[in-house]
C-alpha cells in the first residue's frame, strides 16, 4: 500500500509565501514522475508542476516565474514553493505520484489534498 500525505497549505495574503510538502511512503520500489495539480470549485483539476520521468520540470503558465517543485529522493518527497502568492491562485492542491510497487505494478497515486487560500 503507498501513501502520499501533503502539508503545508493555509492562508495567506496576497503577494505572500507557502510551501507545500508531499511525503510518499508504503511499498514503494521506485517513483517514476511526481508533481502537483490544483482544483477550484466546478473546475477540472489542473497541473500545477510537475517532475517528469525523465527528471525535467512543467510548470502551468499561470505559475511560472513565482512557484518552483523541488524534491528530496531520498524521503521520496516532493515540495512546491510559491511566491507571490495571488488570489487566482486559491484551490486545493494535490500532490501525485506515478510509483511502481514492490510488487511490479505502477499506478498514480493522489493526496487527500490541501487547502490554500489568498485572500487579504
Amino acid at each position: 500500500q503507498v501513501q502520499l500525505v501533503e502539508s503545508g497549505g493555509g492562508l495567506v495574503q496576497p503577494g505572500g509565501s507557502l510551501r507545500l510538502s508531499c511525503a510518499a511512503s508504503g511499498s514503494i520500489f521506485s517513483i517514476n514522475a511526481m508533481g502537483w495539480y490544483r482544483q477550484t470549485p466546478g473546475m477540472q483539476r489542473e497541473l500545477v508542476a510537475t517532475f517528469t520521468s525523465g527528471g525535467s520540470t512543467n510548470y502551468a503558465d499561470s505559475v511560472k516565474g513565482r512557484f518552483t517543485i523541488s524534491r528530496d529522493n531520498a524521503k521520496n518527497t516532493v515540495y512546491l514553493q510559491m511566491n507571490n502568492l495571488k488570489p487566482e491562485d486559491t484551490a486545493v492542491y494535490y500532490c501525485t505520484a506515478l510509483i511502481t510497487t514492490t510488487r511490479g505494478y505502477e499506478y498514480p497515486y493522489w493526496g487527500q489534498g490541501t487547502q490554500v487560500t489568498v485572500s487579504s
